[in-house]
């Protein structure tokens, strides 16, 4: 199965399912963390996904591709992190905190497992490659470059 945009992959929907929970669970934090807590959890949950949609548009570059889904890692536990201030701080129960922190944690090995193998998900460059040197053998006579020079990137 194709997938055709990163809103299809199941660590992207895990990913704003999450971070619409912290945000209702989030509306209940005291006024006094509205600049502190509140707005930390909810930019770092979002960020999640905001992070593997720019991953998806670089998956043409193997290195942009891991640099983003890196620093949707980063993300992640940075949200895990402020789930346990929440829960600390006597702003969410034991129950919330438990169950988006094991999100939390499932999200982690998705993002670990496009990691360690993002071939899967990359744009594959041969084809494209290949249709750019069939295409510069048919213009080659117009330019004395080779097909090599035509196709680096």
């Amino acid at each position: 199965m194709q997938i055709n945009s990163a809103k299809e992959l199941k660590v992207y929907q895990k990913g704003y399912e999450l971070a619409m929970k912290v945000f209702n669970l989030s509306e209940d934090f005291p006024t006094e963390e509205k600049f502190a807590l509140t707005s930390q959890i909810r930019r770092s949950s979002r960020s999640i996904c905001l992070n593997l949609r720019e991953a998806w548009a670089k998956r043409r570059y193997e290195a942009h591709f891991l640099s983003k889904l890196t620093d949707s890692d980063g993300e992640n536990s940075e949200t895990d992190t402020w789930l346990d201030f929440a829960k600390d701080c006597q702003y969410l129960n034991a129950i919330d905190h438990g169950r988006l922190s094991s999100e939390c944690k499932e999200i982690g090995a998705l993002l670990g497992s496009m990691i360690k193998n993002p071939a899967p998900f990359l744009v594959n460059q041969r084809s494209e490659v290949s249709s750019q040197v069939s295409e510069s053998r048919i213009s080659r006579s117009a330019d004395p470059r080779s097909a090599a020079e035509l196709t680096a990137p």
